[in-house]
């Protein structure tokens, strides 16, 4: 197989405090980049982790070349540390998902024939959701409101296991620094016009840790956010502006007279 024709590839992880899976990520990232046959590089953002990942990375470089660590000084929130994934991949495609283990970074091979010609996103989504009864509930009820809300297509906005095409994400101007960013990403590709595929992925139990997101504090503020993104999009038509000046699909169906979304 030649590498010419191929799109590169970036993998990334976001990374906060998971010292106990990020070196099997990468491990897995690099099996997948080689057995693909194309140029890849491995990318992690450490958003201000406080246990020993950020010496797991440093010690991973020696034997994985392709790796590349971004760091975060303090931790500035998920949103932030995908957009600083984000802005510092280099290649054709981007595939990220979470540093916790808790998707397969393998499955990604299954995922790279579907974005062919025509397709710009590879949404994955849970098969069965591996967490506590009342995370799978409260989950459940989240992903109803949001379409609710936003009226997304997709089958699950808050699966995060996806593969992306740089030139789209380069398309759109992403804002939130919370994990409402996954509702942010999501409908402002789908607004500018970029194609969208499902496909199944497993979820598997936490292996380490713990969520950072089931508190008081963090979930009142992710209700805040959520409600200041439909705000954006709904009322002040911010969001819609941004993405018509940035998105060449959006641009072109203007120039042709289509009214924008």
């Amino acid at each position: 197989m030649t590498t010419d024709a191929l799109p590169s590839l970036t993998i990334f992880f976001p990374c906060f405090n998971d010292a106990a899976t990020i070196g099997s990520l990468v491990a897995g990232a690099n099996v997948v980049g080689r057995e693909s046959g194309r140029d890849f590089e491995i990318l992690v953002v450490d958003d201000g982790s406080m246990d020993n990942s950020a010496a797991i990375l440093e010690a991973l470089k020696e034997p994985y070349p392709e790796l590349r660590v971004v760091y975060h000084g303090r931790n500035r929130g998920y949103g932030a540390a995908l957009r600083s994934g984000f802005s510092n991949a280099t290649k054709d495609l981007v595939f990220y998902t979470d540093g916790d283990g808790q998707y397969d970074v393998l499955e990604l091979k299954k995922f790279l024939p579907v974005l062919q010609e025509g397709v710009d996103v590879v949404n994955g989504y849970k098969i069965s959701r591996s967490d506590p009864f009342h995370r799978v509930v409260i989950g459940k009820i989240y992903l109803v409101l949001m379409r609710i809300l936003f009226r997304f297509h997709v089958r699950d906005v808050d699966c995060d296991f996806r593969l992306i095409r740089r030139e789209a994400l380069g398309s759109i101007a992403l804002k939130h620094s919370s994990g409402v960013i996954c509702l942010e990403l999501v409908k402002k590709l789908e607004l500018a016009g970029f194609r969208f595929v499902d496909f199944p992925v497993h979820h598997y139990h936490r292996v380490a840790g713990r969520s950072q997101f089931f508190n008081v504090r963090r979930l009142f503020s992710t209700g805040v956010n959520i409600l200041r993104l439909w705000w954006e999009i709904h009322v002040t038509r911010d969001t819609l502006r941004d993405v018509a000046h940035l998105s060449p699909r959006v641009r072109g169906k203007e120039q042709l007279g289509a009214p924008r979304p």
